[in-house]
C-alpha cells in the first residue's frame, strides 16, 4: 500500500502535460478525455457547502445535510462526534485552526449564526480541498452570502425553562451588482441554574460585484450581552467525585453579574483574474469587551455538600485580534488531471488586556442553599497586556487525477512573536516576557482510488498552534499561553457502501505539549501528550424516508512527564474520553406528508477528571427526541420544530478543569417556528 501511494504521488507531480498529446484534432476520432468531476467544493470558486440561504431556513436539517459524522452545524442544529471545542481530543478553536469560507481567521469570538449558517469540522479526507491543514483539524464556518433574490426568514423559539428567542434574516438586492444581508436576534435566556443571560445583536452584510469575476463582501456583526450571574463551578477539597450537584438553582449572590460586547467585522474578496487564475482574500477583526466579569466558585467541597465560596471579579477586559489571508491560485487542467498551485500569506495581530482582578472570600456555604452576601467594594490592581504577532507565507499544491487519486502538499514558513507586559507590584517595576518562534511547517496527503468505490489516504502535518488561555480556577487565570509545536500522522479510507451511503474510517496520532494545573495551581506545561485513535463515520439515506449519521471515536491518549513526582501526573490527560459513539436519524413516514421524526443517541465513556487520574466522571448515554412539521402559512414555507433533549433526565457532571465540576442540563423541552418569505 505504501509503495502504491508513493508511486501515485510521483505520477501526479511528474506526469507530462496532456494538452498536446491528448487534445483531439479536427479529424481525430479519438474521444476527448473525461472531465474532472466536480469536487465537494468547486475549484476556483468560493466554497459552496450546504450553507442554508436566507429564505430557506425551514429546510435546515443537520442529519440530511451532513456528509459525515465528524461534526456539522446547520442553523441551530449540531451533530457529530466532534465539535468546535473537541476534535480528536483537542480544541481547534483554542489552537487557532479556524477558517471562514476556507480563509484564515483568528476568532476572539466565533461567528454568530447571523453570518455563519453552517460549521464543518474538517479532518482526514474531508481536509482535502482545504489548503494548509492543521494537526487539530479545521473548523470551517460557511459564510452566508446575500443572494440575487429578495428573501427573508423569521424564527421564534421558546423552551420549558422560560427562554425566549427571536431571529430574523433578510436578503435585499439593491441592483444587479449589489445586495444586502440583514440580520437581528434577541435572546432572553433562563439558564440551567435559573440565571439570566439577555442578548441582542445585529448584522449587516453587503455583496458587491463591481466587475465581472470580482466580488467584495464586507460585513459587521455585533452582540450585546447582559449576564445575570455566571455559571457556578465546584472544586472538591480532595480528589473525589462530588455529590450530585443541584440543578435549576440560582446560587448567587445577586451582584455576581456582568456585561459585554462582541464584534466580528471584515471583508471577503473573490477575484477571478483570468480563467485559470483566482485571488481570494479575507481581512477580519474579532473583539470582545467585558465591562464586568466574575467567576463564581465553591471550593473545598466536602461529601456533606458544604464548602467555601470564592468570587473573582475582573475590571474591564479587552481582547481583540486582526487576522487575514491572501491566496493566489493557479489552476492547470491536463485532460483527466487537474493541478492547483496556491501561494498564500496569512497574518494576525492580537492584543489582550487582562488580570488586575480581586479575589473575594465569601465564607462557608451549603450548596443546596442559595448564597446571599452583600456586594463589597472592589479594589482592582494593575492589569497585564499581551501582544501576539504572527505572519506565515506558504506554497501549496493540490493534484487530482480522475479515477486514480489526489495529492495535496504544502510548505509554510511562520514567524511568531508574543510579548507580555507584566505589571509592577509592591513598588517594583514590571517587565516584559518575550516568546519568539520560527518554524518551517509542512503537510502532505495522498489519496488513491483502489476501486471505483474505495479510496485510501495517508498524510502528515505539523503546526505551530496556540494553546488557549489559563482557566478560571488557575492562579494565572486568563493568561495567554505560549504557542506550541504539534504533529499529526493519519491514514484511512472512504468506502461507498451504496451510491448514497459512505463509510469513512481513519487512524491518527497527534502529539502536543500537555498543559494543566501544576502542584501550585498554575496552568503550565507538565509534559507531552499523544492522542492515538480510530474514528469512523457512516452517513446517508438508508431508504427514501430514513437517513442516518452515525460515528464513533476510540482514543488511547498518553501523557509523558519525565521527572514528575510519583502519582502526581497520571498517564491520561485531564478531559480524556476513550470512547464516543453517536447515532442521529431522521425518519419521514410515507403516510404523513410534511411530518418527520428524529433522534440522537450519544454515548461517552468515563472522563478523566484530575491530573493524577484518581477521579473519573462516569460514562453516560444521552437521548434526544424530536419532530418536524412542514406546512404552508399564507403561502410561505414554514416549519414547526419540537425537541426534548436528555429525554431520560440523566444526571451527571460537566468537567470545567482539573477537579472542577458543574451539573449537566436535565431534561428540556423546546420548540421553534420558522417562516420563509
Amino acid at each position: 500500500m505504501t509503495a502504491r501511494l508513493l508511486l501515485l504521488a510521483t505520477a501526479l507531480v511528474l506526469a507530462p502535460p496532456a494538452a498536446a498529446s491528448a487534445q483531439p484534432q479536427p479529424n481525430d476520432s479519438t474521444p476527448p478525455p473525461p472531465a474532472i468531476p466536480p469536487a465537494d467544493e468547486p475549484d476556483l470558486a468560493p466554497p459552496a457547502g450546504p450553507v442554508a440561504a436566507t429564505g430557506s431556513r425551514s429546510d435546515e436539517n443537520a442529519v440530511r445535510q451532513s456528509g459525515d459524522a465528524f461534526g456539522s452545524t446547520v442553523g441551530r442544529e449540531v451533530i457529530g462526534i466532534y465539535n468546535q471545542m473537541n476534535v480528536r481530543g483537542f480544541s481547534p478553536i483554542a489552537a487557532g485552526n479556524v477558517r471562514i469560507d476556507g480563509l484564515y481567521f483568528d476568532p476572539v469570538v466565533p461567528p454568530s449564526t447571523r453570518i455563519s449558517r453552517t460549521t464543518t469540522i474538517r479532518v482526514g479526507l474531508s481536509a482535502l480541498g482545504s489548503p494548509f491543514p492543521a494537526p487539530t483539524g479545521l473548523v470551517d464556518f460557511g459564510f452566508r452570502r446575500p443572494g440575487d433574490d429578495a428573501a427573508a426568514s423569521l424564527l421564534l423559539a421558546a423552551d420549558a425553562w422560560g427562554t425566549l428567542n427571536a431571529e430574523v434574516d433578510a436578503a435585499l438586492p439593491a441592483s444587479d451588482t449589489l445586495s444586502f444581508g440583514l440580520g437581528a436576534s434577541l435572546r432572553l435566556e433562563n439558564g440551567l441554574d435559573q440565571t439570566r443571560e439577555d442578548s441582542f445583536g445585529g448584522t449587516l452584510i453587503a455583496r458587491w460585484t463591481p466587475a465581472p469575476g470580482l466580488t467584495l463582501i464586507p460585513f459587521v456583526n455585533l452582540l450585546r450581552q447582559t449576564l445575570d450571574d455566571h455559571r457556578l463551578t465546584f472544586q472538591t477539597a480532595t480528589e473525589f467525585l462530588p455529590p450530585l450537584l443541584p440543578r435549576r438553582q440560582r446560587f448567587g449572590p445577586d451582584w455576581v453579574n456582568g456585561q459585554g460586547l462582541d464584534i466580528n467585522t471584515g471583508v471577503l474578496t473573490d477575484w477571478q483574474i483570468a480563467p485559470q487564475w483566482q485571488l481570494r482574500a479575507g481581512l477580519f477583526r474579532s473583539s470582545r469587551v467585558r465591562d464586568r466579569q466574575m467567576t463564581n466558585l465553591v471550593r473545598n467541597l466536602q461529601p456533606d455538600r458544604t464548602g467555601t465560596q470564592r468570587v473573582i471579579a475582573d475590571p474591564r477586559l479587552n481582547f481583540a485580534a486582526v487576522s487575514g489571508e491572501v491566496r493566489l491560485t493557479r489552476q492547470i487542467d491536463e485532460g483527466p488531471r487537474r493541478h492547483q498551485i496556491h501561494l498564500a500569506v496569512r497574518g494576525r495581530s492580537g492584543d489582550r488586556r487582562f488580570g488586575g482582578s480581586e479575589t473575594l472570600e465569601l465564607g462557608p456555604v451549603q450548596i443546596d442553599t442559595p448564597s446571599r452576601v452583600p456586594e463589597p467594594d472592589f479594589r482592582f490592581t494593575a492589569q497585564q497586556f499581551d501582544d501576539v504577532k504572527q505572519i506565515t507565507g506558504g506554497i501549496g499544491y493540490e493534484g487530482r487525477w480522475l479515477g486514480v487519486g489526489e495529492l495535496a502538499a504544502g510548505l509554510q514558513w511562520t514567524d511568531y512573536k508574543k510579548r507580555i507586559d507584566l505589571p509592577g507590584t509592591n513598588g517594583l517595576k514590571g517587565g516584559v516576557q518575550a516568546t519568539d518562534d520560527r518554524l518551517l511547517l509542512y503537510n502532505i496527503t495522498v489519496a488513491a482510488n483502489i476501486t471505483p468505490a474505495l479510496v485510501v489516504y495517508a498524510g502528515t502535518v505539523n503546526g505551530l498552534e496556540e494553546s488557549g488561555v489559563a482557566p478560571g480556577n488557575a492562579i494565572n487565570r486568563n493568561e495567554a499561553l505560549p504557542a506550541i509545536r504539534t504533529r499529526q500522522i493519519d491514514a484511512g479510507l472512504r468506502l461507498a457502501l451504496t451510491d448514497q451511503i459512505k463509510l469513512v474510517a481513519g487512524v491518527f496520532d497527534i502529539t502536543k505539549p500537555y498543559f494543566n494545573l501544576d502542584a501550585n495551581g498554575r496552568f503550565d506545561v507538565l509534559g507531552d501528550v499523544s492522542n492515538r485513535g480510530v474514528e469512523a463515520s457512516v452517513a446517508g439515506p438508508l431508504t427514501p424516508s430514513l437517513s442516518i449519521v452515525a460515528g464513533g471515536v476510540w482514543l488511547w491518549p498518553k501523557v509523558t512527564a519525565p521527572g514528575a513526582a510519583p502519582g502526581r501526573i497520571g498517564e491520561r490527560p485531564v478531559g480524556a474520553i476513550s470512547q464516543r459513539v453517536e447515532l442521529s436519524a431522521d425518519w419521514r413516514p410515507p403516510f404523513a406528508p410534511g411530518v418527520s421524526f428524529d433522534t440522537r443517541i450519544a454515548y461517552r465513556s468515563s472522563e478523566t477528571a484530575t491530573v493524577s487520574n484518581s477521579v473519573a466522571i462516569p460514562a453516560r448515554t444521552i437521548v434526544d427526541l424530536g419532530g418536524r412539521y412542514r406546512f404552508k402559512l399564507a403561502g410561505n414555507n414554514a416549519l414547526l420544530r419540537v425537541q426534548v433533549t436528555n429525554l431520560f433526565d440523566v444526571e451527571g457532571y460537566d468537567l470545567r478543569g482539573a477537579g472542577a465540576y458543574g451539573p449537566i442540563p436535565g431534561r428540556l423541552a423546546q420548540a421553534y417556528v420558522t417562516i420563509d418569505f
